[in-house]
């Protein structure tokens, strides 16, 4: 075989076989296909697409072309849960704990924010000595020990993806809605889970904004979970405004404890409930979803999620006394509040300008590999159908210095939608605790 070959014919739209994407990966993963080459084929595969049966096979590749965990000596079910990202997403440090709590073992590979998206990696990391960067025995060995572990992704475990998005990432070929279902999906099946809880985001503050497309990737992954005989559920839950009123790595880990703690925003609890029922109920640990639901709720109000949190925290090498009191959680030292300039109603909160204000002010990356302020962010103070009054704070932020304070203060001020004000016609600014649709496999 050729790479020119392959790149020729994915540009006329010629379907590829199993063995010529296995071929491709297997070489691009040992550098004996050159970043030149696998760009030029990526950006085909943008413009001309791929069948369900080429996805299938790129994604088993990836899949296997570095370690793959084998979870047989730990109990079941196995769970594993992903989220496309967006802002403010602290979910999968409530939801993880109630899955655990509820009887399943949880092995999750966690990203790191880029753009104006999370990572749940770095929020982990904010919590002092929790260690992300752990081998593949140290994954199993600490989910055997607290029913889970909450890693970051490793270069031992599905090598070719990571070097695949980073020239995705550098040429525009992203949004491809086969390479985002891959790139997902081979790390789920890299990690050994039988049943997959995905949680994809759609709206502004979304990496798939439209609907139609994100229902497009849920529908994809969850094919791909079949096709490798696994079960997949994902709910399309939506970020057009943020979850919960934190926005940055240790605010957000406060925000989930309060949570945990039967405190704490509303549609965090309700989103988090919603999404570990689905988990429950396709893992076999509830007879249905309403079933799944009341259990759910049950792991936070007895306790017994937080709990499982803080045997996560203490087997990772963090401080579990991060769990019970918020003193050791890093906070950036200068901070400004926004207040309303006028009274008004706040229509709607922008969860891509809560974004960005957040990145400009430390808390998140503009480029791969930058380093990120764990105690930066947003502390928003209203949210939408509050009335405020003149003078009123709508938020605070923090950062570590006076012009990224400015900068993520402006940026801001700019999120919040007052009613009566013409918002954009292609946004509907959903209310943040809905569930929009829940996809299963057929």
């Amino acid at each position: 075989m050729r790479v020119l070959d392959l790149i020729d014919d994915k540009k006329r739209g010629r379907e590829h076989s199993p063995a010529e994407i296995e071929w491709l990966v297997k070489g691009f993963a040992a550098d004996e296909v050159p970043d030149y080459q696998m760009a030029a084929w990526l950006m085909a595969v943008r413009f001309q697409g791929m069948s369900p049966a080429e996805t299938a096979a790129l994604t088993k590749a990836m899949a296997e072309s570095g370690e793959t965990l084998n979870l047989e000596g730990l109990p079941r079910p196995w769970l594993d849960k992903h989220s496309t990202g967006g802002v403010g997403d602290k979910l999968t440090l409530v939801v993880v704990p109630i899955l655990i709590a509820a009887g399943a073992t949880c092995v999750k590979l966690s990203g790191r924010g880029l753009g104006h998206t999370g990572g749940t990696a770095d929020k982990l990391e904010s919590i002092p000595g929790f260690r992300t960067r752990l081998s593949a025995m140290e994954i199993l060995e600490s989910a055997a020990r607290a029913g889970g572990c909450l890693a970051a992704h490793s270069a031992s475990l599905v090598p070719a993806d990571a070097k695949m998005y980073a020239l995705r990432d550098a040429t525009g070929t992203v949004d491809s809605l086969p390479l985002i279902a891959a790139s997902i999906m081979s790390k789920k099946l890299a990690c050994g889970a039988g049943t997959i809880l995905l949680d994809v985001k759609v709206g502004r503050g979304a990496l798939l904004p439209d609907r139609k497309k994100a229902a497009g990737l849920a529908r994809t992954m969850v094919g791909l979970a079949a096709r490798s005989g696994r079960r997949a559920v994902a709910v399309l839950t939506p970020m057009d405004q943020p979850v919960g009123l934190s926005v940055g790595n240790a605010l957000e880990v406060e925000e989930a404890l309060a949570v945990l703690r039967g405190e704490g925003p509303g549609d965090v609890r309700a989103l988090s409930i919603a999404l570990a029922a689905e988990g429950l109920h396709a893992s076999g640990l509830a007879v249905s979803g309403t079933d799944g639901a009341e259990k759910a709720a049950r792991m936070l109000d007895g306790g017994r999620a937080l709990e499982a949190f803080a045997r996560v925290v203490a087997v990772q090498g963090g401080d579990p006394g991060v769990v019970f009191s918020l003193a050791a959680l890093p906070r950036s030292r200068l901070s400004a509040g926004l207040p309303a300039s006028a009274g008004g109603t706040v229509a709607a909160v922008d969860a891509l300008a809560v974004g960005q204000s957040s990145v400009l002010l430390g808390a998140g990356r503009s480029r791969k590999g930058e380093k990120v302020d764990p105690g930066a962010g947003v502390a928003l103070r209203v949210r939408a159908g509050d009335r405020v009054a003149a003078g009123d704070l709508l938020g605070t932020v923090y950062a570590a210095d006076s012009t990224r304070l400015r900068a993520g203060l402006a940026r801001l001020q700019q999120a919040f939608v007052w009613a009566g004000s013409p918002p954009a016609a292609d946004t509907p600014f959903r209310t943040a605790d809905q569930v929009i649709e829940v996809i299963r496999e057929p």
